[in-house]
């Protein structure tokens, strides 16, 4: 094998892969604590704040790419150490940048590589403008002004994906160079969905600090196209120890290995030490099959050697052991792959009708509906449950309020239906929501306080019933509606962690002008939300969003914020590991004609085609596709809805699934799929619709298709 030089550590090490030379990027970022990631956009070099909202994709979304940062030869801000740099990316959207992402902190370091990657939706058609920002972290403030600045650098999306890896100078504000620094961005598309968890601990290791033990942590590298080593994962430090324990972690099979079992692996220990000279301790080389041996309860060893140490102690037989506990490899599926495979948003309302809100009859009050029949309750009522209620079979809701005394005995209830029924609280669609709340309000007194707990904890007791099936097929959604500050605090911060476990996820709207600062606590966007126990939250379910930010917007402005998170929340639940029915989907996609009608800003509407009768191959288990998608599969009339003055049109076809969401130029869509049997019945509904929809009913897409 050839000789080269290790990624960190400055020591000889025999590789067995002849072709890799030495990774000329040190690195050394230290995983804790990252700069907390904030909601307010920041533009380098002037330009007015943007909403904190990322684009969300259009329908046309070719893949996901994932982008690895690295810098070199960074700007050094620091008089007594080096700088401790970290990327933040932007993207543009209407002229405007939006902070998207950040890396953790590279702690005393010119040449960082990250480990933290982003991960964007690449649209062919589209020209996405990035904007990478590097900046020295000098204080624990999440505002980019308190940092300074070490260099940027611009390009699309595009650019990057076509050239798989660039290396590009950074620019100061004034796009003169900053000095000598360098960014090196690469490119690699998640096209597999399978995904690798891995649960390591350490043995015996080298004791590196002089008054204590090891700060022990893992760094893992696979080939780069360049015949480099690429740093793909960083675990975290453990202190004080000589036998680490680490938490189990799950990256994408195609980041650690580009999907190639077989393909080497580096794996690099160090002690951490707080100036970033981190010690290194040792390495080995192993691939995702020899991982892929630990398991059943039976782990892998592999010796971490030290080559230096190799070479001068004619006795040394290592640095200690590495132990991988288990290795699992499974799918991840996507938010659609859960909707197509039958799974069913179980949406629930809560409105907040405490005294804070003002009398209803007031025009100051936020529960006031004004002549055009709206307000800011109702507004959000609208924007989200006219999305989800697509995705529930019986559209059938719990509403319920809290905040409010009760006749007849006017007692305070956290807990009540606003149909006053009890023992059935179900509103009948949207707008069953929004009459039974306008039925309410002269029936009920407005107190207090706010509590949240008791209705974020009924609606968990559903969610953890859910979790009994073997797959999974219901997904619990809270809408809180709110106008101020919680007061059972403690109890809804326990409340949210221990539904943090279960299928579920709490949006928050934030109505009126008051001090939302607890709501953002709870969207853990920024750190892990822990219950007064210190117990932390499995995952972040809370998505908080203001409505004053979003009165003067369209309202599907407001509905892409509120759902912005929920298919990553969805998807990054425990309860998802497990498997979404089967359901027939590629195959059948790619046959036939494909056709897109915007129906005046209300729907899309897919019809997928074939002549004759759908191939039976096209079926999970082989059986014909019709029969394999069960009551589905009979012939649907489905209600196509146009702008007065145009009729309500249906159109029969077969219908597969409601498939999806869809954001195009700031308008939102529900997609519909049905298959057609023949093409004589789709070309008879098709002369039925195209009168329907004037010369400017067609998409663009639908134009050129």
């Amino acid at each position: 094998g050839q000789v080269v030089t290790p990624p960190r550590g400055g020591v000889a090490q025999q590789m067995s892969v002849p072709s890799l030379t030495p990774n000329a990027v040190p690195s050394d970022c230290e995983e804790l604590p990252p700069p907390l990631p904030t909601p307010m956009a920041y533009t380098p070099g002037g330009g007015a704040p943007a909403p904190g909202v990322a684009p969300v994709g259009s329908q046309y979304c070719v893949c996901k790419v994932e982008l690895s940062v690295s810098g070199q030869n960074l700007l050094d801000r620091d008089v007594t150490s080096k700088s401790d740099p970290f990327c933040v990316l932007f993207t543009e959207n209407n002229g405007r940048w939006s902070e998207y992402d950040r890396t953790e902190t590279a702690v005393n370091n010119l040449n960082p590589a990250f480990s933290k990657k982003f991960v964007l939706d690449y649209h062919f058609e589209e020209v996405q403008k990035l904007k990478f920002a590097l900046f020295d972290q000098d204080k624990s403030s999440t505002q980019l002004e308190e940092h300074d600045f070490l260099g940027q650098f611009s390009c699309s999306l595009g650019t990057i994906v076509s050239s798989k890896k660039i290396t590009q100078p950074l620019l100061l504000m004034n796009d003169k160079p900053a000095g000598k620094g360098l960014i090196t961005i690469a490119a690699q598309e998640l096209s597999d969905n399978r995904v690798i968890t891995l649960s390591l601990v350490g043995r015996k290791l080298d004791k590196k600090d002089l008054f204590g033990k090891s700060d022990p942590f893992l760094e893992f590298y696979k080939p780069g196209g360049d015949g480099k080593w690429m740093l793909v994962h960083r675990t975290e430090v453990i202190k004080y120890t000589l036998d680490p324990v680490w938490k189990p972690f799950t990256v994408p099979l195609v980041s650690l290995c580009d999907g190639d079992v077989e393909k080497p692996i580096q794996v690099m220990c160090y002690d951490y030490d707080n100036d970033g000279g981190h010690d290194f301790i040792g390495e080995f080389q192993t691939s995702v099959s020899q991982m892929c041996e630990a398991r059943d309860g039976i782990p892998r060893e592999f010796e971490c050697i030290n080559p230096k140490k190799q070479k001068k102690k004619k006795n040394y037989k290592n640095s200690g052991i590495i132990i991988l506990r288990s290795c699992k490899i499974n799918r991840d599926y996507s938010f659609l792959d859960y909707i197509l495979g039958g799974c069913q948003l179980m949406f629930t309302v809560g409105i907040d009708f405490t005294a804070s809100n003002g009398n209803p009859l007031d025009p100051s009050s936020l529960h006031y509906i004004n002549p055009m029949g709206t307000n800011e309750y109702l507004s959000a009522i609208w924007a989200v449950g006219q999305i989800i209620q697509d995705y529930d079979s019986d559209k059938m809701f719990p509403a319920l309020g809290f905040g409010a005394q009760l006749p007849p005995d006017w007692k305070v209830s956290h807990e009540f239906a606003i149909n006053f029924n009890p023992t059935n609280p179900f509103c009948s669609g949207v707008d069953g929501i929004a009459q039974a709340y306008s039925a309410c309000l002269p029936h009920i007194r407005f107190y207090g306080p706010t509590n949240f707990s008791p209705i974020v904890n009924h609606v968990a007791r559903f969610a953890a019933q859910a979790t009994q099936q073997q797959t999974a097929m219901q997904y619990f959604i809270l809408l809180i509606i709110t106008d101020g500050v919680i007061s059972d605090m403690e109890e809804t911060r326990h409340a949210v962690v221990q539904a943090s476990k279960l299928p579920m996820s709490i949006i928050i709207v934030g109505v009126g002008n008051a001090d939302f600062a607890a709501m953002e606590f709870l969207d853990g966007d920024n750190r892990t939300l822990r219950s007064h126990t210190g117990e932390e939250a499995a995952r972040d379910i809370v998505q908080f969003v203001p409505f004053r930010e979003f009165r003067n917007a369209a309202k599907e402005t407001l509905a892409k914020a509120v759902l912005a998170e929920l298919p990553q929340q969805q998807q990054h639940a425990g309860w998802a590991s497990r498997p979404p029915q089967e359901h027939a989907r590629s195959p059948c996609f790619l046959v036939g004609g494909l056709f897109f009608f915007s129906f005046k800003l209300i729907h899309i509407l897919i019809f997928y085609n074939w002549t004759s009768t759908p191939p039976t191959s096209c079926s999970p288990a082989g059986l014909p596709l019709l029969e394999s998608i069960d009551d589905t599969s009979r012939p649907h009339r489905i209600p196509l809805l146009l702008s007065p003055p145009l009729p309500l049109l249906s159109i029969e076809c077969t219908l597969y699934n409601f498939s999806g969401i869809v954001i195009k130029e700031n308008k939102i869509f529900t997609i519909i799929t049905g298959f057609f049997q023949g093409i004589k019945e789709f070309q008879m509904s098709l002369s039925q619709l195209l009168p329907q929809l004037g010369p400017d009913g067609l998409t663009d897409l639908g134009k050129e298709t």
